[in-house]
C-alpha cells in the first residue's frame, strides 16, 4: 500500500486525517533539515555572533526554516491532492500559503544580508503578506466596522509574526512554543466548521516537532533563522483569527493570547526594558525572559521545560476560557494576571549586560 492509497484509507475519518498530516510534515522537515543544513554551509548563510546579543559562540548555519516552511506547505497539498474531504473548506489556506511565500522571502532575505532588513521594510513587507490573508477573508471578525477590524488584524498579525521572531532567542523556544500553540488552536477548532485552522495547525506543529531535533543536537545544530521565526509567527497569527471560540461567553476571544501568551509577554518585556533604558525597541537587547532566567541560575533544557510548562498551562487555560461561563472565565484571567504581574516583579529585579 503506497502513501496515496492510505491516505485514501482514511480520509473518511478526518480525525486521522489530522493525525496523517502532523506525521507527513514531521518526516518531511525532519528530512530536509539536515540538506539545508548542508546548502546553509555551502553558501555561507551562517550566523555569526557578531554582538552580544547573540548567545551562541560559533557560526551556525541558518535556513532551518525553510525546512519548516516545505514540511508544513507540502504535507498540506499531499494532503488536498489524495482527498476529496473537506472541500470548500481549505479555500482559506490559500491565503496563508501566498501570504507565508511573502514571508519566507523576507526571512530569506534579512538572514542572507549582513546586516539584515531595517524594521521598517520588514514591517511593509509583512503588511504586504496580511493582504493576502484578507483576500481570502482571514482576519478579526468580532469587530465592526470593517475598516476597523483590518487594522486591528494588520496589528495582530505583525505583532505576533514578530513575537516569535523576538522569542527565537534560545535553542527550541521559538520552535517549541509554536508546536504547543498549533496542537492548542487544532484542539479549540475542532468542534467548528473552520477545518482549514486544524489541518493548517496540525502540519505547522508536525514540522517544527521535525527541525527541532536538529536545532538541540550540538553537533548537527541549525537555526531557523528569521525565515522560520517570522514563518511560524505569521501562520500562528492566521490560525488565531480561523475561528470563533465559544459561544458561551465573549471573554473567550481572549483565547488566542493566552494561547501565544509567552511570545506576546517576551515582546512586551523586550519593549519595556528597553523604553526605561533609553533604547528604541527595536534594537536587539538581552532583556528576554530566557536570558533573565539564566541569569538567575537556570540551565537552558530547565528554561526549556518551564516555558513548555507554562505554555501548556495557558493553552489549557484558554480551552477552559472556551467552556465555562463569564465568572468563571473572569476568574480565571484574574489569576493568571496575579500570576503574570509577580513573575514580572522578579523577573525585573535581575540585571542583565
Amino acid at each position: 500500500m503506497n502513501i496515496a492509497e492510505f491516505i485514501k484509507l482514511i480520509s473518511s475519518r478526518v480525525e486521522y486525517l489530522y493525525f496523517v498530516t502532523v506525521i507527513m510534515s514531521f518526516a518531511i522537515a525532519y528530512a530536509l533539515t539536515p540538506v539545508l543544513r548542508i546548502i546553509a554551509q555551502k553558501f555561507g548563510i551562517l550566523d555569526h555572533p557578531h554582538s552580544n546579543v547573540k548567545t551562541h559562540k560559533d557560526p551556525t548555519p541558518y535556513l532551518g526554516g525553510i525546512a519548516i516552511w516545505l514540511g508544513w506547505l507540502t504535507s498540506l497539498f499531499i494532503v488536498r491532492l489524495f482527498t476529496h474531504f473537506p472541500s470548500g473548506t481549505l479555500r482559506s489556506l490559500r491565503g496563508i500559503m501566498i501570504g507565508s511565500v511573502v514571508i519566507i522571502l523576507l526571512g530569506l532575505i534579512d538572514d542572507i544580508l549582513p546586516k539584515g532588513l531595517k524594521f521598517k521594510a520588514k514591517f511593509l513587507i509583512q503588511a504586504l503578506a496580511v493582504m493576502a490573508l484578507i483576500m481570502f477573508d482571514i482576519r478579526v471578525h468580532f469587530i465592526s466596522p470593517y475598516a476597523v477590524a483590518l487594522i486591528i488584524s494588520l496589528i495582530w498579525v505583525i505583532g505576533i509574526t514578530n513575537a516569535f521572531n523576538i522569542i527565537d532567542i534560545m535553542d527550541g523556544l521559538s520552535s517549541g512554543i509554536a508546536v504547543i500553540a498549533s496542537l492548542a488552536f487544532l484542539f479549540i477548532a475542532l468542534p467548528t466548521e473552520q477545518i482549514y485552522v486544524n489541518f493548517c495547525a496540525a502540519a505547522l506543529a508536525g514540522a517544527c516537532l521535525g527541525f527541532i531535533p536538529y536545532n538541540l543536537s550540538k553537533k548537527g545544530k541549525i537555526f531557523m533563522g528569521d525565515t522560520g521565526s517570522l514563518t511560524i509567527g505569521f501562520i500562528v497569527a492566521a490560525l488565531s483569527m480561523g475561528t470563533s471560540y465559544t459561544k458561551l461567553n465573549d471573554i473567550a476571544l481572549l483565547a488566542p493570547i493566552l494561547i501565544i501568551w509567552i511570545p506576546m509577554y517576551d515582546t512586551m518585556l523586550v519593549m519595556y526594558m528597553r523604553w526605561k533604558k533609553g533604547m528604541s525597541p527595536f534594537l536587539g537587547s538581552r532583556d528576554h525572559f530566557a536570558l533573565r532566567l539564566e541569569k538567575m541560575g537556570f540551565s537552558r533544557t530547565q528554561i526549556l521545560i518551564m516555558s513548555y510548562g507554562v505554555a501548556v498551562v495557558m493553552s489549557f487555560g484558554a480551552f477552559l476560557v472556551t467552556r465555562v461561563t463569564i465568572m468563571y472565565a473572569l476568574t480565571l484571567l484574574g489569576i493568571l494576571a496575579v500570576l503574570t504581574v509577580y513573575i514580572t516583579s522578579k523577573l525585573g529585579q535581575v540585571k542583565v549586560d
